[in-house]
């Protein structure tokens, strides 16, 4: 079933007051429509720098999802066991998650509809309840990690308890809320500037750690030992099974609408051109923290004998002594506070584009981001009591093991869309493009699957 593309612009709806699905016959809202067409685009004769500046944004957004605390577990641990030679597997699933998002933003702009809605366009009701059920799943998995990566970085910097740190990251969905009614330019800009952040603290650490140049080039080209070493392909995997984050196909399919481009062939073609290179761009910027991560845990840790951290909090007491930098421990919780801050409120936005698209759900605006943080966070708060810190780590593994079960529901039906002329139309990618899509979407289901294996069955 073909996919008809938007309606023009228009006013965005007042929030509704009850909770409830859309009846029969009720015209089909735009995604996010709150935002939707929101952020004006300066018209064709402005300079190419205005133009690209007004679609920076939404590539900001998604690539959090590549620096959150799920991903630092994984960085941590092939930094200080095998040095710079992940550097490499870094860069692989950096490319990778360029092609993938560049989709998501291509099928948003060219249908006018994002991915949660596309899907349930084009599949049956029962089919629609499956995917719906996993991408609910995914948003906890997802905010599980973030919002214990909050807590532990409350811990470090302030001595507060796991418990009332994950109950302060609550305060997200208000955060959201406040900025969302301000406008999404201020959404984006608080996210660009807790990015921005991230990455001072790290650029900061980089320097202070002193890597060696040449070890540090060579780590970025692959080597045999990666796949000969079980171990280092283990961890390996782990980076690559980090690399997409199914709630950030979903969230860039939509956020990309944002914009008011022209809803004309020519204003879609150049609004994708913009996105792609806007989210290109920040990917490079995720590039350079991830890969900061694993430098700084391998001439910190792998170098002076501590090849065993692999714990958030290990790194943090470890780093100020060995680099000889009394403010490098306090960098690094600060950079995953923002880094857990980020990931929280656009899973937190995910939450609400998905819940909207599958299910044409209409509740409010503060209920809805609560419901989705509290979903998180339950869960949390629960092991954190009954179990500990203990507990905790157990937990952010076994989201990760659920972010793994996931996947697929998310990366094929955006490949399978994007590679479909009918839905597409003159916007459908070349079959080369299609062709090493589905080879990165193979690559990471097996990777992921096996990782998931390896974790279910290790003894």
């Amino acid at each position: 079933m073909a996919m008809t593309p938007a309606p023009p612009p228009v006013s965005p709806p007042a929030p509704t007051a009850a909770w409830r699905f859309a009846r029969p016959g009720e015209p089909e809202a735009n995604s996010l429509p709150e935002a939707f067409a929101s952020v004006r685009v300066p018209d064709a004769g402005a300079s190419w720098l205005r133009r690209f500046m007004a679609f920076v944004g939404p590539g900001y957004m998604v690539s959090v999802g590549y620096m959150d605390p799920g991903n630092w577990a994984t960085d941590l641990q092939g930094g200080a066991q095998f040095g710079y030679t992940l550097l490499a597997v870094i860069g692989l699933s950096n490319f990778m998650a360029i092609i993938l998002q560049s989709l998501s933003a291509r099928l948003g702009i060219a249908t006018g509809r994002d991915l949660a809605q596309a899907c349930r366009d084009h599949f049956p009701p029962v089919v629609n309840i499956i995917l719906w059920l996993a991408c609910e799943l995914a948003i906890i998995a997802c905010d599980l990690a973030e919002v214990i990566g909050t807590a532990v970085a409350l811990h470090m910097l302030f001595g507060m308890p796991l418990l009332v740190g994950a109950l302060i990251s609550v305060l997200d969905a208000f955060l959201v809320l406040f900025l969302m009614n301000r406008g999404f330019r201020y959404l984006e800009a608080f996210i660009i500037g807790l990015f921005s952040i991230i990455a001072l603290c790290f650029a900061v650490q980089v320097v202070a750690a002193q890597p060696p140049i040449i070890a540090l080039l060579k780590g970025f080209v692959p080597s045999p030992q990666i796949v000969t070493n079980s171990q280092m392909l283990y961890v390996a995997i782990g980076i690559i099974g980090a690399t997409v984050m199914p709630h950030n196909l979903y969230l860039h399919s939509s956020i990309v609408q944002t914009r008011a481009f022209p809803r004309t062939a020519p204003g879609r073609r150049d609004a994708i051109r913009w996105a792609t290179w806007d989210s290109t761009l920040a990917l490079m910027l995720a590039l350079f923290i991830n890969a900061a991560i694993l430098v700084v845990a391998a001439a910190a840790f792998h170098t002076t004998g501590h090849r065993d951290v692999a714990e958030l909090e290990d790194a943090y007491r470890l780093l100020s002594p060995i680099l000889g930098l009394g403010i490098a421990s306090t960098l690094f919780a600060v950079a995953l506070l923002a880094a857990g801050t980020n990931s929280t409120i656009t899973g937190t936005l995910a939450g609400q584009i998905i819940m909207e698209g599958f299910l044409r759900l209409r509740i409010p605006h503060w209920a809805r981001r609560l419901l989705t943080r509290g979903l998180a966070i339950v869960p949390v708060v629960i092991v954190t009591a009954l179990y500990g810190d203990r507990g905790v780590g157990q937990l952010l593994l076994a989201s990760q093991v659920i972010l793994s079960l996931q996947l697929p529901f998310a990366m094929i039906p955006l490949v399978m869309f994007v590679s479909d002329r009918g839905k597409m139309g003159e916007f459908v990618i070349a079959r080369p493009l299609a062709l090493l899509s589905w080879l990165v979407a193979a690559i990471i289901l097996v990777l992921n699957f096996k990782l998931l294996y390896d974790t279910v069955f290790a003894t």
